[in-house]
């Protein structure tokens, strides 16, 4: 969500912190910020409501000059959206905080630092911690002293960073459940949330560990672990292009990364299929050991992730015939359980910092699960970093708010993981190599269903202006139908809802008529009698049928029936196939209700905190 760019250099830097917070634009944001110390050693300061363009015009108008400086975009957690809640946050006019994460005791910070006869200007809990460090600097302290003092106090997530009139060329930064890295120049050196911030001036990072404190100078930069010790952390060169953050020739992020789904699957299978069987060693050197012992599996989610969870419930049960079970991350961490013995605990997520799943890994540490494994996005994450096992994604960086392209190569990593478990219990040779085979043609008929675009346009007019929406399917396709929903909801706001499709007489009948869409996804499998039968009910209530279905399925267009025809595929991949028209449909609605595609109101990318 919140993104923080920083910079220390021999140069002027307010140019390249405002680019780096328009490459962190895909996060979600409410407003924005930029803090420079001038040559003088003041802090100038710029906050603006609304997109980072508007901030880039007030820099323009009243220019910032210093080579030491951080900046901000801010989604909003405590106080609406407003310039006096935006970052940077100053005290005294001495120092200057970003701040990313939740202080959970912020009232009783603010109440103490009140009655020190501090003035608060915003409603926000990041202000309480820039007039706490700079009462523990009244006492003499340095500024990395005084964040260490300051720190102690904070109850919550974190991820900061600060600069200071009395060190106006350095920036410590401190890493609290909210991720952080630093990027390294010649003669200057950086920091930020993500280092997508930063790939136009470095492509050399370091990523902080959980609990760690940073300095940054021109020359310089300096590294503590929570115990105070000095460490070195690893350096990273990052060698992706940095065009993939570019739209190139789509108007939406999304449609790019609709369209770039064949190339991300050919990725993510890469090294890791032999000509009919997986190659396991892609899950790590001690992935056999820990599948070896597996008996059931545990998977926590949140959002489209969790969506791509309930399909490898399908998947891993049906296939692989080991028990599973699948949980919204959110609730896994509140309630009490029962685990199996020698229980593979999974968490999937894009990002790899979702707060939700990464507080269920580290409480799932605590409980007797076997092992954990992470499918993830993002090679440097915390996910990864803290689990025994992670399958990358390979689905590269993800722009759009609204996930396409991250969710089918979940689908893949999760179908990966299926084969391996199922070869130890019930899938037998040919059954992998039909899999397998499925797998490699993954790629070239996603490429085939994409050539639908121009039908589905077509038919996104149907629901140009609809307030409600319908979706079913059945088996592992009701996750699909699902993950439909919530695209359609999260970036056109139409409300849409989703429903296994027997269950249509036990409520959701009753919505049912002429003015609401019902979508089906219908793939020739041994539910497909049943799912007909369902959707007659809908025609002879005067429901409006949009189904997608492949030629075998015997589905015609009529009266009260818009068809797409799917490409036939191996019903073991359909579930990621028929997510592909899904995602046209609600980009298609989306632009033609003209809503913002790829930063839908008060949703944010990477969820970081509860």
């Amino acid at each position: 969500m919140c993104g923080i760019v920083g910079a220390a250099a021999r140069r002027e830097i307010s140019e390249i912190l405002v680019e780096g917070l328009k490459r962190l634009e895909y996060r979600g944001y409410d407003s924005a910020g930029v803090a420079i110390i001038d040559s003088n050693g003041e802090i100038g300061c710029h906050k603006t409501l609304g997109k980072v363009a508007v901030l880039d015009a007030a820099v323009s108008k009243a220019p910032l000059s210093g080579s030491t400086g951080i900046a901000h975009t801010r989604w909003a957690t405590h106080g609406h959206p407003s310039e006096e809640n935006a970052h940077p946050h100053l005290s005294n006019d001495q120092i200057a905080l970003v701040h990313n994460g939740i202080i959970e005791n912020h009232e009783e910070l603010r109440r103490y630092l009140t009655e020190k006869g501090y003035e608060f200007k915003s409603q926000t809990d990041s202000e309480t911690i820039v007039h706490l460090i700079h009462l523990e600097m009244t006492s003499g302290l340095s500024l990395l002293d005084g964040i260490h003092a300051a720190v102690k106090r904070l109850e919550g997530a974190f991820g900061l960073a600060v600069i200071s009139k009395t060190e106006p060329d350095r920036i410590i930064c401190a890493r609290s459940g909210s991720p952080l890295v630093l990027g390294l120049g010649l003669g200057e050196n950086f920091l930020a949330s993500d280092q997508l911030a930063l790939r136009q001036v470095t492509d050399t990072f370091i990523y902080l560990e959980e609990g760690d404190f940073a300095e940054i100078t021109p020359s310089s930069y300096r590294i503590w672990d929570k115990d105070g010790a000095e460490i070195e952390r690893k350096t990273h060169r990052i060698t992706e292009k940095a065009e993939s953050a570019d739209k190139g020739k789509y108007r939406h992020y999304m449609l790019k990364e609709i369209y770039e789904q064949p190339d991300v699957v050919r990725n993510t299978l890469a090294g890791r299929l032999g000509t009919d069987h997986i190659l396991e060693q892609a899950f790590g050197i001690n992935a056999k050991a820990v599948l070896d012992k597996t008996k059931a599996v545990q998977i926590v989610a949140c959002g489209t992730s969790y969506h791509a969870a309930m399909v490898a419930q399908y998947w891993i049960e049906g296939i692989a015939g080991v028990p599973c079970r699948v949980e919204v991350a959110s609730e896994f961490r509140y309630r009490k359980f029962v685990v199996q013995e020698d229980t593979l605990l999974v968490t999937i997520s894009q990002s790899g910092e979702t707060a939700d799943s990464l507080a269920a890994l580290r409480l799932a540490k605590t409980l007797g699960y076997a092992a954990t494994m992470t499918i993830c996005n993002v090679a440097q994450s915390s996910l990864v970093r803290e689990s025994d096992l992670a399958l990358m994604t390979e689905a590269g960086p993800e722009i759009g708010v609204a996930s396409t392209k991250a969710f089918t190569t979940q689908l893949v990593a999760l179908m990966l993981l299926t084969v391996a478990l199922g070869r130890r219990k019930n899938l037998d040779q040919n059954q992998e190599a039909d899999i397998v085979s499925a797998l490699h043609q993954l790629p070239n008929l996603m490429e085939e269903t994409l050539k639908l675009d121009k039908t589905i346009h077509k038919m996104a007019e149907a629901f140009a202006e609809k307030h409600h929406a319908l979706f079913l399917g059945r088996g592992a396709q009701w996750p699909i139908a699902m993950e439909g929903a919530l695209k359609l909801k999260e970036i056109s706001y139409i409300h849409a809802e989703s429903y296994a499709a027997g269950e249509l007489k036990h409520g959701p009948l009753a919505l049912v008529d002429a003015d609401m869409p019902v979508v089906a996804v219908a793939p020739n499998n041994q539910l497909l009698e049943k799912l007909k039968s369902n959707l007659e009910e809908v025609q002879a209530r005067g429901g409006q049928l949009f189904v997608f279905a492949d030629k075998a399925s015997g589905f015609s267009s009529s009266q009260g029936i818009n068809l797409v025809n799917v490409p036939n595929v191996p019903d073991v991949i359909a579930p990621i196939i028929y997510t592909i028209p899904l995602q046209l449909l609600s980009y298609h609605v989306a632009v033609l209700k003209g809503t913002d595609v790829d930063q839908p109101r008060n949703l944010a990318k990477s969820v970081t905190v509860e």
